[in-house]
């Protein structure tokens, strides 16, 4: 279960670093040409959703790979679990069920993490 955990929680990570870092680098105009729903944002609101990916892709692995404040891991995974669900409103409020799907897969991922990490792989523990 650990390990199943440690590599769900690296390919969130990676996945988050991507998408949270094309978020804060590209500008607005360029990132929704990709991902049509950025016209419901203004740029700083994109800007800040990419932060906030970031942050949690960093949070889901170097609390526990340092062994600095572990619980910060499940922590981040809620937050994913937060901005996924921001993620699946939006994708409703368009009507693009298709793309949902997809949205719905890395929440449930980042459930299972928040799950296995406060509960029976705690850290802590």
């Amino acid at each position: 279960m650990n390990l199943t955990l440690w590599i769900v929680t690296g390919l969130l990570a990676v996945t988050y670093l991507i998408s949270g870092g094309a978020k804060l680098i590209m500008p607005k105009e360029k990132y929704a040409v990709h991902a049509s729903f950025a016209e419901d944002f203004s740029a700083g609101s994109l800007k800040a959703i990419g932060a906030l990916e970031v942050l949690a892709a960093v949070g889901l692995v170097l609390p526990a790979a340092l062994d600095i404040a572990p619980v910060l891991v499940p922590l981040a995974a809620l937050g994913l679990v937060m901005i996924m669900v921001g993620a699946v409103i939006t994708r409703i409020r368009r009507h693009e069920v298709k793309f949902m799907v997809a949205d719905l897969v890395f929440l449930a991922l980042a459930g299972f993490v928040a799950w296995g990490r406060f509960g029976p792989e705690s850290f802590t523990g």
